[in-house]
């Protein structure tokens, strides 16, 4: 009887699918990631206790959803039939902004927005490319497929458009 539980154990086991990072169709290298790190609160941003519940539902759905692709991916991504993309990276710290450039985030950052939606935006930073498969003194590789969030923008304050 043991080896007929042992061979009905073994066909059950056999079912069940090995996920590996290292299949040829593994995703987990393209995903980009979300580091809180250099998150700041300051007059025009908010902070999490400042957005009720919903809204905090959608922006972990938005960052969820978002952590499915690469930033490059992201980067290309129109948003419906308007112009612009899901990801965009504006480089400099833009001059036409609510915001005020802070201090703790390094020189080289190049800033940029995600839209969560309307005019809900997490602003904050990617690395130049050129950092790509560079390593640090610490022994370190830097990652270019990460969103350093900085802050929260309810209102649309970061960037600010003109009015046509």
């Amino acid at each position: 009887m043991s080896g007929f539980d042992n061979n009905k154990k073994g066909s059950f086991l056999a079912t069940i699918p090995v996920a590996s990072i290292e299949l040829d169709d593994d995703t987990l290298t393209k995903r980009c990631k979300f580091n809180f790190s250099y998150f700041y609160k300051q007059q025009a941003s908010q902070s999490f206790d400042e957005w009720d519940h919903g809204q905090l539902i959608k922006l972990f759905e938005k960052i969820k959803d978002y952590s499915n692709d690469s930033l490059n991916h992201w980067r290309k991504q129109p948003i419906g039939k308007k112009s612009g993309h899901v990801l965009e990276v504006y480089g400099a710290f833009p001059s036409n902004s609510d915001f005020t450039l802070p201090k703790h985030v390094p020189h080289q950052a190049q800033w940029g927005r995600f839209r969560l939606e309307s005019a809900v935006r997490l602003v904050g930073f990617v690395l130049p490319s050129d950092y790509n498969n560079k390593f640090h003194s610490c022994g370190e590789r830097y990652d270019c497929n990460t969103f350093y969030v900085v802050f929260l923008d309810k209102e649309h304050a970061f960037y600010k458009m003109e009015r046509k």
